[in-house]
């Protein structure tokens, strides 16, 4: 009599494994995560790659540390977020929204790199429909020789092919198409997830070979799948902003080959991404002089300086109770911005909306931008337009002081490269050296000073 199959539960928060239901998953404490899916006591899909067998454990001492040699992808943004390129062997994860670009991206990596022999699968699309695209991306030029394009959903049938095509870059798009026959579930489930990333990291790190996922985010704007999906890979880099617009926002979340603090600007045209290399122009302000409630803040997003736009609306309340709405920044953080404000300066709020918007999409978390914030609000509540040549970095602390932000040196040449002539920062930061010539620091100890500084 042949054994009935089990059934286990996958929380898909966390990848916990329960024999049973449960309503919370012990592991990660989620609610209403756990889903069925069949027993483990299965293989994943073979992978078999020149020599692999022939791998045995190492002394530690013995393992050149020399740097890793990375591979360009022929984006320069792309190859400054991953750390200065692609690392052999690794495996990178790209998510987003639905239209944001993530195809678009992956597929102009073989197009814009005729050295590298890509093997682009597709589980989502036909190869008509792939080379349809590619000829608008390439707009009419010709298609490298060395980019194959495989539309299959087989996970056994890829790593087959590609361990005898033996190519310089992989592209899957997308995980949540592909599936392995040792497991009867349907693609995109849980354990056809996590079956699915692990073959392919075993693949990578036996081959050398650098693979590219390209995976779905749920309504609540997180990797789809098991959590332990984004633990697998070595490197999640995800776009952010709406699809609607032109600009995208290409973050990293991970990187164990780089910096996780980076982020890449494209603008989505019609021969597809164009990389921004200088946000800052971008994200400034775009209107005429003399309109209050505006301020522009030095913001630091890992080693890049960024300089941007923060736009303040101060109003009476219509209805007897005040409004405070913030986009793109933390709104509890704006709540204690506006506490400093009337208890250390005297500004009466309480009884007003205050609406604060981050210019261009950006979602904000660098303290530096507290100046700013104050000033817009201050701007707006007086409505008094504050010069469009001035900007702002410092961190306000809660007894209306202004504190030091870190690597004020750059935000200050970036500042200065961009043409302001002045810049308000803490009385406490320490600047090495002089500043740039055309721009002045202006130093301001806390808030009151700021606004005997601006509104004198």
């Amino acid at each position: 009599m042949a054994n009935k199959s089990k059934s286990v539960w996958y929380c898909t928060a966390c990848g916990n494994e329960s024999p049973k239901w449960m309503g919370r998953c012990p592991a990660c404490g989620e609610w209403n995560t756990m889903v069925e899916a069949p027993s483990a006591g299965r293989k994943g899909p073979a992978v078999r790659v020149a020599g692999g067998d022939e791998r045995k454990p190492r002394r530690l001492k013995d393992v050149d540390s020399s740097s890793e040699a990375r591979i360009s992808l022929g984006v320069a943004e792309l190859d400054r977020l991953l750390g200065g390129g692609i690392v052999p062997g690794s495996l990178i994860l790209i998510g987003g929204e639905p239209g944001i670009g993530k195809s678009t991206l992956s597929l102009q990596i073989p197009l814009g790199c005729p050295s590298l022999k890509t093997l682009y699968v597709s589980g989502e699309e036909s190869e008509r429909q792939v080379r349809m695209r590619a000829a608008r991306l390439s707009s009419g030029g010709d298609i490298p020789d060395d980019c194959l394009i495989f539309s299959e959903t087989d996970i056994d049938s890829v790593l087959e092919h590609a361990g005898e095509l033996a190519p310089d870059l992989m592209i899957v798009d997308s995980v949540q198409t592909m599936f392995t026959g040792s497991i009867e579930s349907t693609p995109g489930s849980v354990s056809q997830v996590k079956e699915v990333a692990a073959a392919l990291l075993r693949f990578a790190k036996r081959s050398g070979i650098p693979v590219i996922l390209i995976g779905h985010i749920t309504k609540d704007g997180y990797i789809a799948g098991p959590k332990i999906l984004e633990h697998i890979v070595d490197v999640v880099l995800q776009f952010e902003g709406e699809n609607r617009g032109s600009y995208r926002i290409l973050r990293s979340i991970k990187n164990r080959f780089g910096s996780t603090s980076e982020l890449a600007v494209f603008e989505m045209t019609g021969s597809g991404l164009r990389q921004v290399d200088n946000p800052s122009e971008m994200l400034i302000p775009m209107h005429g002089e003399g309109l209050s409630g505006a301020a522009v803040a030095a913001m630091l997003d890992g080693t890049r300086p960024l300089l941007f736009e923060v736009q303040a609306l101060v109003s009476s309340a219509a209805y007897g109770t005040a409004q405070r709405s913030a986009t793109g920044f933390d709104g509890r953080r704006l709540n204690m911005l506006l506490a400093v404000l009337e208890k250390r300066a005297g500004f009466h709020l309480s009884a007003k909306d205050v609406f604060l918007n981050m210019a261009g999409g950006l979602k904000v978390s660098d303290p530096a931008v507290d100046l700013a914030v104050i000033a817009a609000v201050l701007s707006s509540n007086f409505d008094y337009a504050l010069p469009p040549d001035c900007c702002f970095a410092g961190e306000v602390g809660l007894s209306g002081e202004i504190r030091p932000v870190g690597q004020t040196d750059r935000r200050i040449g970036e500042a200065a490269r961009l043409g302001f002539k002045k810049i308000f920062v803490s009385s406490y930061s320490s600047i090495d050296g002089k500043a740039p010539s055309g721009i002045s620091v202006v130093k301001v100890a806390d808030v009151p000073a700021l606004v005997k500084a601006l509104f004198r």
